[in-house]
C-alpha cells in the first residue's frame, strides 16, 4: 500500500509521523547508551571485587596456596575477572555496533527527511501559486464579460435613440466591439490557463506528491528496518560472549570440584608438624631417700615460701620454646623452628638457590656462545666486552654454590638428628631400665654441652640418653591448658641457690631470660633433666637458661652442698 495514492492529502500528518520516527531512534539510542554504561559500571565493580579479595603479596599467600580450597578460590577470582571483561566487551560492542551507527544514521535520516519535505513544500507552493493565477484569470474574464455586456446594452440604447447623433452611435458601437474582443481574449486566456492548471494539478497529485511520499515511505521503512537490525544486534552482542562466559563458569565449577578435603588435612600436617617425638613416661621421684633435687612447683609436699606474687602484674608463661614473639625473620639457618619445619624451610631455600644457580649458568652459556661468535666474526663485536659480565656471573655462581653447601650442611645436620619411630621404642625401653643413679649421671652429661645455642635457638646436640630425658620432660607450649593455669596462679618460688653465667645467652623465646657472661643470678628451680634451669634476677624478672651455660651453687639445706657445672 502506497502512501502516495492513499495519503495524497495527509502531508502535515506524514510530517509529524516521520518526526516521531526520528525521535524514536533518538530514544532507542539513549536506551542502548544507558545499557552500555550499566555494563561498564558492572564490569568495574566485578573487577574491583575480584581485586579486593586477591591474596596479598606476603608469606601468608605462599602458605594459603598450598590448600586446594584457597587455590580454588583464587581460580574463581581470576575467572570472575575474565567474566567482568566480557561485560566490558558487551559495552564496547553496544557502543561501536549500535550507538555509533545509529548516531550517524540519525544525521543522515534527518537530512533526507528535510530534503523530501522541502520538495513537497515547494510543490505545494507551486500548485497554490498556479491556483491563484487561475483564479485571477477567471475573475478577469468575468469582469471583461460584464463590461462587454454593459457596452453592448449601451450601444443598443444609443442606436435606438433617435436624438443621438450618428457619430455617438458609431462610437458606442466601437466601444461595444472592443469590450467583446477583450472578453473574448480573457476567455481565451482563462481557458488556456485552466487547461495548464489542470495539467499541473494532475501532475502534482498523481506524480510529484506520490513520488515524494514514496520516498518518505521508503525512508520510514528503512528506519524501521534499521531499528530491527539494531535490536537483533543488541541480543547478538550478549550471545557472542556467552561461550566465554560459560567457559568462565565451567572453570569456576572445575575449581570447586578440585577441592580435596583429605589433601588439605594432610597439608595441615605438613605445615605444622614439628618433628618432635611425643613425651615418654614421667619418672618416679623417690623423696623417701636422701634429697637429690629440690622441691619444685610439681611437688605436692613442698610448701612454697617467700613473698607472694604482686597482685598488679601477671607473669608470662615461663616455658621455653613456645611462640616466639620476636618480629624478625629468625636466624638464617632457621634454628628457631622445630626440626620438621626447619627441614622444610632449608629444603625450600636449597631449591631456590639451585634455581638461581641454573639461571646464572644459562646466562653464562649464552654469553659464552656470544663471545665465540665475536671471536669468529670480529665485525659483530668485541669479545673482550663480554668478559666483565662473565667474571661477574662466575663470582655469583661461586657465592650461590657456597650458600648451597652451607644450607646442605644444615639440612644434613637436621636430618641426622631428627628422631625416628624406631628411636621412640628404643628410648622407651632405655627409660624403663633407668634408676635414680642413671638419671643423676645423665644430668652431669647434659651439662657437658649446651642444649641451646647462644642466640636462644633450639639445637639437638644430645646423646641418646639426653634425648630420653628430653622426651620425658617435653617442652610445654602455650597450647597446654594445665600449664597455663598453673603459672597464672603461681606464687614466688623460694631461692635454692645461686649461679654464675659462663656464656652470654640472649633468650629470644618466651619463658627464657637473657644473661651476660659472668652475671650472678639466684636459682629458684633446679634442672629437671630437660637441660634448663630456672633463675631469678629480681622479684619480677625470672626465666629459664640452659643449664650448661651456668655454674650452679646450691644451698646446703637444699642439695647437701652440691655444686656442679
Amino acid at each position: 500500500m502506497s502512501w502516495g495514492s492513499e495519503l495524497w492529502d495527509q502531508f502535515d500528518n506524514l510530517e509529524k509521523h516521520t518526526q516521531w520516527g526520528i525521535e524514536f531512534v533518538e530514544k532507542y539510542t539513549k536506551f542502548v547508551k544507558e545499557r552500555s554504561e550499566i555494563e561498564t559500571s558492572y564490569a568495574k565493580q566485578i573487577r574491583n571485587l575480584s581485586k579486593k579479595y586477591q591474596p596479598k603479596k606476603n608469606s601468608r599467600e605462599e602458605e594459603e596456596s598450598k590448600y586446594t580450597f584457597c587455590r580454588a578460590f583464587l581460580t574463581s577470582l581470576n575467572e570472575l575477572n575474565d567474566y567482568a571483561g566480557q561485560h566490558e566487551v558487551i559495552a564496547e560492542n553496544l557502543t561501536s555496533q549500535i550507538i555509533s551507527e545509529l548516531s550517524r544514521y540519525m544525521q543522515e535520516l534527518k537530512a533526507e527527511r528535510k530534503s523530501h519535505f522541502h520538495d513537497g513544500r515547494k510543490a505545494q507552493q507551486h500548485i497554490e501559486s498556479s491556483w491563484k493565477q487561475l483564479e485571477s484569470c477567471k475573475r478577469r474574464f468575468e469582469r471583461d464579460c460584464k463590461e462587454a455586456d454593459r457596452a453592448q446594452q449601451y450601444f443598443e440604447k444609443m442606436d435606438a435613440d433617435i436624438n443621438v447623433t450618428k457619430a455617438d452611435v458609431e462610437k458606442a458601437r466601437q466601444q461595444a466591439q472592443m469590450r467583446h474582443q477583450m472578453a473574448a481574449d480573457s476567455k481565451s486566456d482563462y481557458s488556456s490557463y485552466l487547461q495548464k492548471f489542470n495539467q499541473e494539478q494532475n501532475d502534482h497529485y498523481y506524480t510529484i506528491i506520490p513520488n515524494i511520499f514514496q520516498k518518505l515511505q521508503d525512508m520510514e521503512e528503512k528506519r524501521i528496518e534499521r531499528i530491527g537490525v539494531c535490536m537483533k544486534t543488541f541480543a547478538d552482542v550478549d550471545r557472542q560472549v556467552l561461550p566465554i562466559v560459560g567457559k568462565c563458569l565451567d572453570e569456576m565449577t572445575k575449581a570447586a570440584e578440585s577441592i580435596e578435603p583429605k589433601t588439605d588435612s594432610k597439608q595441615v600436617v605438613e605445615s605444622y608438624k614439628s618433628g618432635f617425638e611425643p613425651p615418654g613416661d614421667v619418672e618416679f621421684e623417690d623423696y623417701g631417700q636422701p634429697m637429690k633435687r629440690t622441691a619444685s612447683d610439681t611437688s605436692l609436699s613442698n610448701p612454697r615460701e617467700g613473698k607472694e606474687k604482686p597482685t598488679g602484674k601477671t607473669k608470662g608463661k615461663l616455658w621455653p620454646f613456645i611462640k616466639n614473639k620476636n618480629k624478625g625473620s629468625g636466624p638464617e639457618d632457621f634454628s628457631h623452628l622445630p626440626p620438621e619445619q626447619r627441614r622444610k624451610k632449608l629444603q625450600g631455600k636449597l631449591d631456590e638457590l639451585n634455581k638461581d644457580i641454573q639461571k646464572e649458568m644459562d646466562q653464562r652459556d649464552a654469553l659464552t656462545k656470544m663471545k665465540d661468535v665475536y671471536v669468529k666474526n670480529p665485525q659483530m663485536g668485541d669479545p673482550a666486552s663480554v668478559d666483565p659480565r662473565l667474571l661477574e656471573i662466575g663470582q655469583n655462581i661461586e657465592k650461590l654454590q657456597f650458600e648451597v653447601q652451607k644450607f646442605e650442611g644444615w639440612l644434613a645436620e637436621v636430618e641426622e638428628r631428627m628422631p625416628s619411630k624406631s628411636d621412640t621404642h628404643r628410648r622407651s625401653g632405655i627409660y624403663e631400665t633407668q634408676n635414680n643413679t642413671t638419671v643423676s649421671n645423665n644430668c652431669a652429661q647434659d651439662r657437658e654441652r649446651p642444649l641451646s645455642s647462644p642466640d636462644g635457638s633450639y639445637t639437638e646436640e644430645q646423646n641418646s640418653e639426653t634425648q630420653v630425658k628430653a622426651n620425658t620432660h617435653p617442652i610445654p607450649t602455650s597450647s597446654t591448658p594445665e600449664f597455663d593455669d598453673e603459672f597464672d596462679d603461681e606464687e614466688t618460688l623460694p631461692t635454692i641457690g645461686t649461679c654464675k653465667a659462663l656464656y652470654p645467652f640472649e633468650g629470644h623465646n618466651e619463658g627464657t631470660i637473657s644473661v651476660a657472661e659472668g652475671e650472678l643470678l639466684y636459682v629458684i628451680e633446679e634442672d629437671k633433666g630437660d637441660g634448663w634451669t630456672r633463675v631469678r634476677r629480681n622479684e619480677d624478672e625470672e626465666g629459664y637458661v640452659p643449664t650448661s651455660y651456668v655454674e650452679v651453687f646450691l644451698e646446703t639445706n637444699a642439695k647437701g652442698a652440691m655444686t656442679y657445672i
